[in-house]
């Protein structure tokens, strides 16, 4: 085979006559070739499929590289440690080319191209993979010790390295960087990509993430904890994290470990398992037993994706994990447990036809639509009944400093990354219908999530027949000419557009895949809309429609004005509000990007805004008053609580949604910006953002916009609740029978309240809503107005934080209910 460095003895073995027997009969001959075949493949040779004795050896048989059987037929190439006994299906892969398009299994070949280019072929000598690389001085690859296999040329410049593109596995010295990310394969038999991955995230973080065909989930560091929690540091830009051969594993983000054996020789390899486990493994040389040395998750339920929706994942040490449907589930593909169970029955809305069924020590992490502490169990119960889609709630007890525990309720949308485990101290309730109860014990069927007989599935390929008919081979080629000719005049520039196109898609679906949100299609939405008839809303970054989704949920979409400005928009809009979630935070639950279109799916409310409510009688005392606690604290929430810093720009009426309860929804984030925490105080802006009577001095007086901006219009907001009156049009207002002329809300709530410290009454009734008919707490009246007037002092300096208007909004009504309770201890 030119090209391809053999050594004597097996070039005098290849090119006698014997025949096949003659192999058979001299196993061990070939067993002390083998490791004398070479590491190098040079120009202008290749590798065939059909030829086993066709692989790469590094110099001292430490890995092999050549084309390893994935299937009936269907082969990858690979690079494995050289175990003397391997076999097709028990070598240890630690990487492959073309994992998810295996080759057949005759006429493929591995080439190094004249061109300096490797390439991988099928049968119909279409490429399968490439190195993509070119070079006009003579290049060789080389399969090293360490496992790498590195296209250079005869400088020694490093065209193109396996280390470069891992896929399930990390070797000693391999660096994990930005750039690349380590996939599970799909199962233990099935070598294509699976749904874990290894990367570093945004925020410099190494993570676990399960990537589900429907749903994300980080599940690694826990989630649960913010990073500083979890031992890892986000002050970092390198993004690089080793593993030496000592079993030391480092990461700039603090993250290290040390291996069981650390110190010992040994051969390491890190993989990310199918089941989404993080594994390192050792073995003492060639042949021996991997052992596990460290792992990442020591509770295997606790990996996310595990069981798949609507079912419970349960440990037993003696056999592993297994799987069981919730009661009144059954499950949807016994072959897979990745897709879960589906409901044997409907779950109707009406609250008086519908039941709780507690599950006792299960727990589904995520996709909360709310927390609710201090919430008792019929509180939770009404709160899940008061919600058409809610399937169930977590309830737990958290002590913090209370002896007995803090209730906590966590009502459901979605029951996914479900659990069972004696210590966790809490409860599901499942929602079910009244009429069919289900006994817990109905769910203790289980299944090992080691699925046998894993069926094999076959590609849908066909090959050309060889034909030696010269006049049709003429034709054959005059064809392809003519063709190519076509090709290029009328196809190559739409097929360069629609690439473009896909490119660009892929990137925005690469964006915005930690938000685990519905992509939904242009068709959809329009038919959900009914041809986006029924407009509820329009803004000045688009119009919002009603529509009705597939799954019979009323939603509100909004569809961006065009291209340019909406892309902006809505990638802003996604990168917020997607990986956010608070109870006063409108939910989103897709989006459509397609073409020129750019649209967004959020929950629909059923009162609107609060601009709509405020010139109508809806609006009591107490639904104000908690619009204005509720805005607060989630306006405390984006600015100090969430991963990033986030401002709003744009805090008014119009973005302060209602739902049936009348509880405030922040909504329209497409003037906000996220902000480093570090960062946030030197923030600078291209344009003016927000509304005019809402928008704070900094905007026009050109000074640095912090958070204090958001507290500025909120501080607005609350003035207008309080007096009915809007800034936008400003305040013509009679006073003692004579007409004022326009002023600013502040300034004329703040002269009101002059008047009437001077006048020493106590009485603020000039400046409160007349709708309010006078029906208001009073107490609580004032400390409302207090805090408008603290937030909207032009020093920004001065103005209170939104975690602080919270406290002072909530302080006097809790001192209220502790007055309550010391007069019923009394009694």
């Amino acid at each position: 085979m030119p090209g391809l460095q053999t050594s004597s003895v097996f070039q005098v073995f290849m090119k006698t006559d014997m025949g096949a027997s003659a192999f058979m009969l001299s196993p061990s001959l070939l067993i002390l070739l083998l490791p004398l075949s070479s590491s190098t493949l040079n120009k202008g040779s290749h590798l065939s499929v059909e030829n086993p004795g066709d692989v790469l050896v590094s110099p001292h048989n430490v890995f092999t590289a050549g084309f390893y059987a994935v299937g009936d037929n269907a082969y990858c190439f690979a690079v494995w440690f050289s175990d003397p006994f391997c076999s097709s299906n028990n070598c240890t892969i630690v990487w492959m080319a073309n994992r998810d398009e295996p080759v057949n299994g005759k006429r493929s070949r591995l080439s190094l191209l004249d061109g300096g280019n490797v390439v991988l072929a099928d049968a119909d000598h279409s490429t399968v993979w490439t190195t993509n690389t070119a070079s006009i001085s003579s290049t060789q690859l080389d399969l090293y010790d360490s496992g790498n296999l590195v296209l250079h040329n005869f400088n020694g410049t490093i065209l193109w390295q396996s280390f470069d593109s891992p896929t399930d596995t990390l070797l000693p010295e391999q660096p994990l960087t930005r750039k690349v990310q380590l996939v599970s394969a799909r199962s233990q038999s099935n070598f294509s990509s699976g749904f874990f991955k290894l990367y570093f995230d945004n925020d410099n973080v190494l993570r676990l993430l399960f990537d589900g065909p429907e749903v994300s989930d980080i599940y690694w560091p826990d989630p649960e904890l913010m990073t500083w929690e979890n031992g890892r540091s986000t002050y970092n830009n390198s993004r690089i994290a080793v593993l030496d051969s000592k079993g030391n594993f480092s990461s700039t983000d603090d993250f290290t470990f040390l291996s069981a054996d650390f110190g010992l020789s040994r051969q390491r390899r890190l993989k990310i398992d199918f089941d989404g486990n993080l594994r390192l493994y050792s073995r003492v040389g060639i042949g021996g037993k991997w052992v596990v040395t460290w792992q990442a998750m020591s509770q295997p339920c606790r990996i996310h994706g595990t069981c798949g929706p609507n079912s419970i994942c349960s440990y037993v040490p003696s056999s592993g994990r297994k799987c069981s449907c919730i009661p009144g589930y059954k499950v949807t593909n016994p072959a897979d447990w990745s897709s879960g169970c589906e409901p044997e029955f409907n779950i109707p809305c009406t609250a008086g036809e519908v039941g709780f069924l507690q599950l006792t020590n299960v727990e589904f992490f995520g996709y909360d639509f709310g927390f609710y502490p201090n919430c008792t169990l019929e509180c939770c119960k009404r709160l899940c009944l008061e919600t058409c889609n809610c399937k169930g709630f977590q309830f737990k007890f958290i002590k913090h400093d209370h002896p007995s525990g803090i209730p906590y309720c966590y009502p459901k949308t979605l029951l996914l990354n479900g659990h069972h485990s004696p210590n966790f101290q809490g409860d599901l309730y499942l929602k079910v219908p009244k009429t069919g109860l289900f006994r817990q014990n109905d769910s203790e069927k289980k299944a090992s999530l080691d699925c046998p007989g894993e069926s094999l599935k076959q590609l849908n390929r066909t090959y050309a027949r060889q034909n030696k008919n010269r006049t049709l081979e003429a034709l054959l080629l005059i064809a392809i000419i003519v063709g190519a000719v076509e090709f290029i005049i009328f196809l190559v520039p739409n097929f360069l557009i629609r690439t473009h196109k896909n490119r660009r898609a892929q990137l925005q679906g690469y964006f915005l895949a930690a938000t685990g949100l519905k992509r939904f299609t242009y068709t959809e939405l329009k038919k959900a809309t009914k041809g986006f008839s029924k407009e509820i809303g329009r803004g000045a970054g688009g119009i919002v429609y009603m529509g009705i989704l597939s799954d019979n949920r009323v939603a509100a979409i909004k569809r961006l004005y065009d291209a340019n400005q909406g892309e902006a928009e809505f990638l802003a809009e996604m990168n917020t509000i997607g990986k956010l979630n608070h109870i006063n935070l409108i939910e989103m639950w897709g989006y459509c990007a397609e073409g020129k279109h750019r649209i967004l799916v959020y929950e629909y409310m059923e009162h609107g805004s609060l601009a709509e409510n405020l010139n109508s009688k809806s609006l009591d005392w107490k639904k104000r008053f908690d619009i204005a606690v509720g805005t607060a604290k989630c306006l405390s929430y984006l600015h100090e609580e969430c991963l990033e810093w986030v401002l709003h720009c744009d805090v008014k009426p119009q973005n302060i949604l209602l739902d049936s309860n009348y509880q405030p929804k922040v909504s329209d984030f497409g003037l906000s910006r996220l902000q480093n925490r570090s960062g946030l105080n030197n923030a600078s802006f291209s344009r003016i953002r927000g509304t005019r009577g809402y928008m704070a001095p900094e905007w026009i007086l050109s000074l640095p916009i912090t958070s204090k901006v958001d507290v500025y219009s909120y501080g607005i907001v609350v003035m207008e609740l309080v007096t009915g009156k809007s800034p936008a049009t400003g305040l013509n207002s009679t006073d003692n029978g004579e007409e004022t002329q326009h002023k600013g809300m502040a300034t004329w709530v703040r002269e009101k309240m002059n008047d009437v410290a001077i006048s020493g009454s106590s009485s603020i009734e000039d400046i409160i809503d007349p709708k309010l008919e006078g029906e208001y707490d009073k107490k609580n009246m004032e400390i409302l107005v207090a805090v408008a007037l603290k937030c909207v002092v032009e020093d920004r300096n001065a103005r209170p934080t939104m975690s602080q208007v919270v406290e002072m909004l909530t302080s006097h009504e809790n001192d209220k209910h502790l007055r309550k309770d010391d007069d019923h201890h009394m009694e």
